[in-house]
């Protein structure tokens, strides 16, 4: 009897988890054999134990120059896809657990792009939060930085509602220990307010070359303030 009833407790916390409407969706499910590679990579590669891990969507996926580009900061490289934060928040703890790291930097973008499925600011904030609280239970003093979620011409039209999202998350930064929001808005705006083309590809979505030269510095420059720069 006792077995069946903290069994029938057990059921009950996992379907009231803030991530129980979200575990078994087709468009969460999708990434598995994505952050199952990751767990092919973390077994196969040993990564020294200062490294930075850069993880979430395709902008970090993409970004073939990381490595050369943070130097001489050592380097994870965890991007997926479309990653949005209702399936990274599921997938969270298999990404981050196995590893030792000097900070963490996050970026995902995809949960509000003009879609019918779109998620309001507060959803968007709230799963940023269970984010943190699944990268606290391992790496309690790391930081962790989030970057702001870019402007960009293919989703301008919902900029307002993306801007929306990325001041509550930075009010969630400052409420937490070693969390921390780079801003970098400015750095793509126009003098008339609008994204500069140029510095992102012709789907109007993902950074040029010039584009990540520009997110480089500005993030390399946050990182340095909180993680001294090794000697080279």
């Amino acid at each position: 009897m006792r077995r069946s009833v903290l069994l029938f407790a057990v059921l009950l916390l996992a379907a009231c988890s803030p991530l129980g409407k979200y575990r078994n969706l087709d468009e969460v499910r999708v990434w598995e054999k994505d952050i199952a590679q990751f767990e092919i990579a973390d077994k196969s590669t040993q990564y020294p134990s200062n490294a930075i891990m850069f993880a979430g969507s395709s902008s970090i996926r993409l970004w073939s120059s990381l490595e050369k580009d943070m130097y001489p900061y050592h380097i994870i490289q965890r991007g997926y896809g479309g990653a949005k934060l209702s399936d990274f928040s599921v997938y969270a703890g298999r990404i981050f657990d196995p590893h030792q790291c000097s900070a963490i930097v996050l970026f995902i973008a995809n949960d509000i792009t003009g879609s019918a499925q779109d998620k309001s600011p507060q959803e968007v904030a709230g799963l940023f939060s269970t984010v943190i609280r699944t990268i606290r239970k391992r790496h309690r003093e790391t930081p962790v930085f989030w970057i702001e979620v870019t402007p960009t011409p293919l989703r301008w039209k919902v900029w307002p509602e993306i801007q929306k999202a990325n001041s509550l998350i930075s009010h969630e930064c400052s409420k937490h220990k070693n969390t921390y929001f780079i801003d970098t808005d400015k750095g793509f705006l126009k003098s008339n307010g609008r994204p500069e083309e140029d510095l992102f590809r012709s789907d109007s979505l993902h950074l040029s070359a010039k584009g990540y030269n520009i997110w480089n510095e500005i993030i390399k420059k946050e990182i340095s303030k909180i993680i001294p720069v090794p000697a080279k």
